[in-house]
This record gives structure tokens, C-alpha cells and sequence, in this order.
């Protein structure tokens, strides 16, 4: 048995927590909002966001950071990629080299920063050491009623690796390991956008046939890229690459994808994001993946085009006109 800390109590850190307790380890979870942690202690729901699921009572739930991560073996970053920075600033202080999970699938906004180079810049880079990052297709709601899912952790430490592996499966929830950090880390962020994308075709009621080349040539512009930066190109083939991406695209759970359903139907970004509960994580790793892009000289034609209909109000439907126009090519260059 081992004491966890997740450091956040949205919808996935509370679907881990519940996983984790079949192991019988002790979990705490961190709400940085006072007044809903009191909500949660007195509740036990997110009515909301995990509507239907019981918050068992031996979760511990605290607003205070210092006493949630105190004496704890293993702590798991679950908030909001645009948090992670600011969260580990708090933590830094109260860090002892215990073993770091990093659950959020994200890039910085503005540098365009993996979670694993965010936590170096802030911990130093030994933290990598004890660094693993969670990723694949999961959605808290399936996970939180124990529906069977598989998912890859991901960092350079295998002793670390094969100890985190053995505290965290569970007969529902099937861990797999690898040591591609930057891959897995590229690919769980960089699906949201495409996420996003086939939201738009859902929304503009096309088909079957649209949302199969979207995946594909989105999984192909993920891969491009994630190469040119080091990642095993077999990545994108598991379960962070095209099973994330092929769940997040075509589930009613994925907030990006229900988002880009949105945009298609004529919504405006800024009246879909005003309205979300949750985080559209597509929204800014967009931005973050044209940084990449750019820096690497590499083409991605529907990350840039997904950019132009976000930020320059180019219309969906110029959108799929400009990539289905763009110059013939072979399929692999």
C-alpha cells in the first residue's frame, strides 16, 4: 500500500482516485477552490462533471496543499495544463523526490513546453528521474465505473516504471509501460486538436468517410512532428497515439470533440468556451502546436488550418475546401 496525492479533483483525478483505492492505497485529493472542496467533503459528487459517481468516503479531500502532499509516497499532477506551471511552483517547496505522475495531456501556451519540460523548468531537470507520464484513452467517466481500459505510462526510470506499473493496474484499468516520454507526451496533447476538427465534421453533418482521413492525416501530422523531436515513431501506433486519438474523436464523453461540434453548428469560440464546465485543452495546445511547427519546419496542414478557423475566422467549411484543394502528394513523404 502506498499513501497517493493527486493534485487536483476534476472528473480525472477523481476516477483515478476510485481506481487506485481498489488497490487499497490511501488517496488524497487537492481542490484548490475552498468552497467547492467543502462541497466535495460534504457531497461526495461532481454533479456536474461525474455526474451518477460516489466519491467514496475513505478519499481524503483537502484545499490545503502542504497537508495533502505531507508524508505522501507518489503524487499525480491532474489539473489543467495552463495550471500545471503555477501548481508545481506550490509544490516545489514541499517536494522530496517522491515519484511524480503526471496526468494532464497538454503543451504550454505560450512556449509550447511538454508537462515533463514545465516540471524540469520548475524542479530541475533531475526530477525526470522520478518523472512518468499517464496517457490513452480514458475517459474519467468510463474509468470512474470501472469500464476495462488500457492506458501507457511513459518515462526514463525503468525500475520506476515497473514499480508505478504494479501499484496502478488494476483488473479494470491495464497498464502498459514505454520509455518514450517526448512521443507520449506529443501524442495525448496533439489529438485534441484533431479532436476538435472532427467535432466540426459532426457538426456540419458529414461522414464516415471525412472523419477516417481527418484521423488519419491527423495521426500522420502528429507522427511527422513528433519524430522530427526524437519520439519512436511506434508510439503514435499504441494506445497515446491512434487509440487516444480514435477515442477522443469519436466519443460523446470528449469535451474537444463535442466543441468542435459547436463551431461547426455556427457557435463562436469565445461563447462555447464561456459556457464549458471543463477545459478545452484543443483549444490552446492549437496555438502551442503551430509554435512547434513552426520551430521544426514542419508541415501540418490541419493543425494550421484547425489555428485559421479558431483564431483568423476562417469558416469550417473554407477550411475542408483549402485541405481537400491542396496539391496532389504521395501518401508517405
Amino acid at each position: 500500500m502506498s499513501k497517493f496525492c493527486i493534485i487536483g479533483a476534476g472528473s480525472w483525478a477523481t476516477a483515478l482516485a476510485i481506481a487506485l483505492l481498489d488497490n487499497n492505497h490511501e488517496i488524497t485529493l487537492w481542490e484548490f477552490r475552498k468552497d467547492y472542496c467543502r462541497f466535495l467533503q460534504q457531497n461526495r459528487i461532481h454533479p456536474q462533471i461525474l455526474p451518477g459517481i460516489i466519491i467514496p468516503e475513505k478519499i481524503e479531500i483537502l484545499d490545503n496543499l502542504e497537508l495533502a502532499v505531507k508524508n505522501k509516497d507518489i503524487l499525480i499532477i491532474c489539473t489543467p495544463s495552463h495550471s500545471v506551471q503555477e501548481v508545481l511552483k506550490q509544490v516545489k517547496k514541499l517536494y522530496n523526490n517522491q515519484p511524480l505522475i503526471c496526468a494532464t495531456k497538454g503543451l504550454s501556451e505560450t512556449d509550447a513546453l511538454r508537462m515533463s519540460e514545465v516540471a524540469a523548468k520548475i524542479l530541475g531537470d533531475g526530477i525526470l528521474d522520478y518523472y512518468i507520464v499517464l496517457s490513452g484513452p480514458s475517459h474519467a467517466e468510463e474509468v470512474a465505473v470501472r469500464i476495462p481500459t488500457a492506458v501507457v505510462i511513459a518515462g526514463k526510470n525503468n525500475s520506476l516504471l515497473l514499480d508505478i506499473q504494479k501499484k496502478i493496474m488494476t483488473n479494470f484499468l491495464r497498464i502498459y509501460t514505454s520509455n518514450d516520454l517526448t512521443g507520449v507526451e506529443l501524442a495525448g496533447s496533439l489529438k485534441n486538436i484533431i479532436a476538435l476538427a472532427s467535432g466540426i465534421l459532426d457538426g456540419l453533418k458529414l461522414g464516415d468517410n471525412t472523419k477516417g482521413a481527418l484521423m488519419t492525416r491527423g495521426l500522420a501530422e502528429i507522427s511527422r512532428l513528433g519524430c522530427s523531436m526524437g519520439a519512436n515513431p511506434l508510439t503514435f501506433a499504441g494506445l497515446a497515439g491512434i487509440g487516444d486519438l480514435i477515442t477522443t474523436c469519436i466519443s460523446k464523453h470528449s469535451r474537444n470533440r463535442n466543441a468542435g461540434e459547436r463551431i461547426g453548428r455556427g457557435e463562436k469560440l469565445s461563447e462555447i468556451i464561456a459556457s464549458s464546465i471543463m477545459v478545452i485543452e484543443g483549444v490552446r495546445t492549437t496555438k502551442a502546436a503551430r509554435i512547434l511547427s513552426i520551430k521544426a519546419d514542419i508541415e501540418m496542414p490541419i493543425a494550421d488550418m484547425m489555428h485559421r478557423v479558431l483564431f483568423e475566422d476562417l469558416s469550417p467549411g473554407k477550411a475542408i475546401s483549402e485541405l481537400m484543394t491542396r496539391a496532389a502528394k504521395p501518401e508517405w513523404d
